[in-house]
C-alpha cells in the first residue's frame, strides 16, 4: 500500500477566517487583512453617515413627512401591494448608506445613524461590556464599536437624546419588510385617531 503524499501548505495566510463569507454578509473586514474593497467602501460610507447624522436626520424627517403625505396613495393601492417595490428601494438605499440588514424595525434616527444590526452581537440597547479601551469592538478588534459611533452621531442630532430610549428586541417576523411603510401606516393611524378624539 502506497504511503500518502503530504503537501506543504506553505506559510499560514494572514487574515480573518473565511473573509469571503464574512464580506458577503456585510461584516466588517479590516483593510489590512482582506482585499475586499466593497466591504471597506461600505464601512467608509457607514462612517460618513454617522459624521453627517444631523443632515440625514433633517432629510429623513422631511422624507417621512412626504411618505405620510402619500398615505392616501399607499392606502388606495394597498400597502401589501406596494410592499415589494418599496422594500426593494429601501434595501438598496439604506444598504448603501448604513449597511442596512433590513430588520424591518429601523432605529437609525434614534442611534445616531449607526445601525445597531451591524454590531456582531446585534445589540439594540447600547454596547456590550467588551468595548476595548480604544473604543473598538471586542469581536472585530479593528472595527470601532457600532455603539460608540452611535453615541457620537447622536450628539450631532437635534433629537439626539432619543438614543436613551430602550428599544424592543427585534421581531424576526418583520425581517425583509419595509420599515418606511410601517412607520407611515402607524403615523397615519395615530393622526386619524387624534382627529377623531378632537
Amino acid at each position: 500500500m502506497a504511503e500518502p503524499v503530504l503537501v506543504d501548505p506553505g506559510p499560514p495566510k494572514k487574515g480573518n477566517a473565511a473573509p469571503g463569507a464574512k464580506a458577503a454578509t456585510g461584516a466588517f473586514t479590516p483593510a489590512g487583512v482582506s482585499p475586499n474593497r466593497r466591504a471597506r467602501r461600505s464601512y467608509t460610507i457607514r462612517l460618513w453617515a454617522v459624521r453627517n447624522s444631523r443632515f440625514l436626520e433633517w432629510f429623513y424627517r422631511n422624507f417621512a413627512n412626504a411618505f405620510l403625505f402619500l398615505h392616501p396613495v399607499w392606502k388606495k393601492l394597498g400597502y401589501s401591494r406596494v410592499e415589494k417595490p418599496v422594500t426593494f428601494v429601501e434595501r438598496n438605499v439604506k444598504g448603501l448608506l448604513f449597511d442596512c440588514r433590513m430588520c424591518g424595525q429601523c432605529v437609525l434616527s434614534s442611534t445616531g445613524m449607526s445601525c445597531p444590526m451591524n454590531c456582531p452581537k446585534q445589540l439594540r440597547n447600547g454596547p456590550c461590556g467588551g468595548v476595548r479601551a480604544n473604543g473598538h469592538c471586542e469581536v472585530e478588534p479593528d472595527m470601532p464599536c457600532v455603539w460608540v459611533q452611535a453615541w457620537n452621531g447622536s450628539r450631532n442630532m437635534v433629537a439626539g437624546d432619543a438614543i436613551l430610549k430602550v428599544q424592543k428586541p427585534v421581531n424576526q417576523s418583520l425581517r425583509e419588510t419595509s420599515s418606511w411603510l410601517r412607520v407611515t401606516a402607524e403615523s397615519a393611524a395615530e393622526r386619524e385617531k387624534t382627529a377623531k378624539e378632537a
